[in-house]
């Protein structure tokens, strides 16, 4: 029994390790050949009527990137850079050729181990471009743990300067288990709303999920999910919990651990508004060993638009009144 405790706790040291950069190691292998730092600082602005109508406004942050930034970071703006432009679903994963391109461009290629950084509470942006990487097939990147809060609050350097990467070659060799389809979604679903070897977890706050708070014309959820803000799956100070207090915070969720690592078929497929906050999720649960990991990009700014798609706990404004949100 202690030799198998020893043995689980080396493979989350190594699991935690292959997931993060703590900012003492990112500081001490800045000048690494292979090492690429990425800043994603976004924002999503909200603002909400008092009839729990909201709306949000997608933003980069590149004037923030610009006067200070990790020594070496290129910067990678989440509402353009990284989605398809010619979805009508605000936010979709960039097709493979427009990422491809681009990341060969800023040096992120096939030999970089990257380190994806924002300053987001919780790191939604950082775990959004870790999941796009993993979706297209490149295993080697880290998220910064505590991301640009705790790098400026322990002193380590910044800089103005730009960065004038060489070129690297990106291959996109896309792994289909990391993306659902609203369609593959909805054909997962049972006649009650409930969903057969899978956990639908929806990652947005308890407003939105009962539908107290709506973007789009309905509120709620999609049948069947459980509520697992991604608040709650960082401190204070904006860093990943050890193991131990991961497990208990995805427990307490209404999270079934120890039933998805007895089923090893059982998938976890995470949604928000837009697949972004979602990522944090699947993160944290990639961080704790499980790999059936999805997350269904179109999420609700999809799911909410079209009517033929059931809703739990639903509430409607009628169309003319509010356009649909993002």
């Amino acid at each position: 029994m202690q030799e198998q405790t020893v043995r689980t706790e080396r493979n989350l040291t190594q699991l935690r390790e292959r997931h993060l950069a703590e900012t003492d190691w990112l500081a001490a292998h800045l000048e690494d050949l292979n090492l690429r730092v990425v800043d994603v600082r976004g924002d999503v602005r909200t603002q909400t009527e008092p009839d729990g109508y909201q709306t949000a406004e997608y933003l980069g942050r590149r004037n923030a990137y610009e006067p200070a930034h990790i020594p070496g970071a290129v910067y990678l703006d989440w509402t353009t850079d990284l989605v398809d432009e010619n979805d009508p679903v605000p936010a979709q994963a960039a097709p493979p050729e427009k990422l491809a391109a681009l990341l060969t461009k800023l040096g992120l290629g096939d030999g970089a181990l990257i380190v994806a950084y924002d300053d987001h509470p919780a790191n939604q942006f950082a775990t959004r471009f870790w999941w796009l990487l993993r979706y297209y097939g490149h295993d080697s990147v880290r998220v910064l743990n505590g991301g640009w809060k705790k790098w400026t609050t322990e002193g380590h350097p910044v800089t103005a300067a730009p960065s004038t990467p060489s070129p690297m070659p990106f291959t996109p060799k896309v792994d289909p288990q990391w993306r659902k389809t609203a369609e593959e979604v909805r054909n997962l679903l049972g006649d009650a709303g409930s969903v057969p070897g899978v956990t639908l977890v929806d990652a947005r706050d308890e407003g939105q999920f009962t539908g107290r708070v709506r973007r789009g014309v309905r509120g709620g959820h999609i049948p069947g999910a459980i509520n697992v803000p991604r608040e709650g799956l960082v401190g204070p100070d904006r860093t990943f919990a050890d193991a131990e207090t991961l497990r208990a915070a995805l427990t307490s969720a209404g999270l079934p651990l120890d039933e998805l690592r007895r089923e090893l078929k059982r998938e976890v497929i995470a949604y928000c508004n837009g697949g972004v906050a979602s990522t944090t999720v699947l993160f944290a649960l990639s961080l704790l060993g499980h790999s059936r990991l999805s997350n269904y990009d179109g999420s609700w700014n999809e799911w909410n638009q079209r009517e033929e798609l059931p809703v739990e706990a639903e509430t409607r404004q009628a169309a003319s009144t509010h356009g649909m949100g993002q």
